[in-house]
């Protein structure tokens, strides 16, 4: 298996469109494919940088020439748990055509958008990425070649991995960045690099402030962490 990770900027995707205008980002966490309808079904978090940007945005997708139906199912402030139908996008066609599948959730923000797909072939793969230059804007994050034992082992582990990336999607889009910046900037680092005064002044508020953000996010990862390490031990005893 050929697994693929690409950024990519489609010039017809709703939710990229979204997010090019709009403080907003959107994770998936369920996806269908139709091909008898050619129509892409998902359920996703949409985070919005404040209420007004998360209401432009559910309003933007709402009104989008490619989205056949956007149903909002759950609004907790900023966050909300949309469902919805999309038309087939140029990129989806080319990767289908070509036997390519996806193998991870999407993540899009700020007009571009994270995809993770499969391939059982070089070929296919080298000519997904020659016919998606046709139409598309896109650069590859990382490529590998999966061989059976390591798809076995990951399949093995999948239930700890699943565990992570639930713990990575609880985020907030304010608790990602905190945490991303805290560690890029060496709060963790031991002497600290970065002080928490620092961080506050960094996002432009209060230590109180800012430290819950990162108390908030730390707690997550580490609820996460916790539970995939029960998964990791729970694999490791089977025969």
């Amino acid at each position: 298996m050929i697994d693929i990770s690409m950024e990519m900027e489609q010039q017809d995707c709703p939710f990229i469109d979204t997010t090019a205008d709009h403080d907003v980002s959107f994770s998936s966490f369920q996806w269908n494919f139709d091909g008898g309808d050619r129509e892409l079904e998902t359920r996703m978090v949409v985070e919005g940088q404040s209420r007004k940007a998360l209401d432009n945005a559910l309003q933007a997708l709402q009104d989008h020439r490619n989205m056949y139906s956007c149903t909002l199912r759950k609004r907790m402030g900023e966050t909300a748990h949309i469902r919805t139908t999309i038309d087939e996008t140029d990129a989806m066609q080319t990767i289908r055509a070509n036997d390519g599948y996806v193998t991870g959730p999407f993540h899009i923000e700020g007009g571009s958008e994270t995809w993770h797909v499969g391939f059982d072939s070089t070929n296919s793969a080298n000519d997904t990425l020659a016919d998606l230059e046709r139409n598309n804007e896109f650069s590859i994050i990382s490529r590998k070649q999966t061989a059976l034992a390591d798809m076995q082992e990951l399949i093995e582990k999948r239930d700890a991995a699943i565990e992570l990336l639930r713990g990575s999607q609880q985020l907030t889009a304010t608790e990602r960045k905190t945490i991303t910046t805290a560690f890029e900037s060496g709060y963790f680092q031991s002497p600290r690099e970065m002080t928490l005064s620092d961080l506050a002044a960094e996002f432009d508020i209060s230590k109180p402030g800012v430290s819950k953000n990162l108390r908030r996010g730390q707690r997550k990862i580490a609820r996460s962490v916790a539970g995939a390490l029960e998964h990791l031990d729970e694999s490791n005893k089977r025969p």
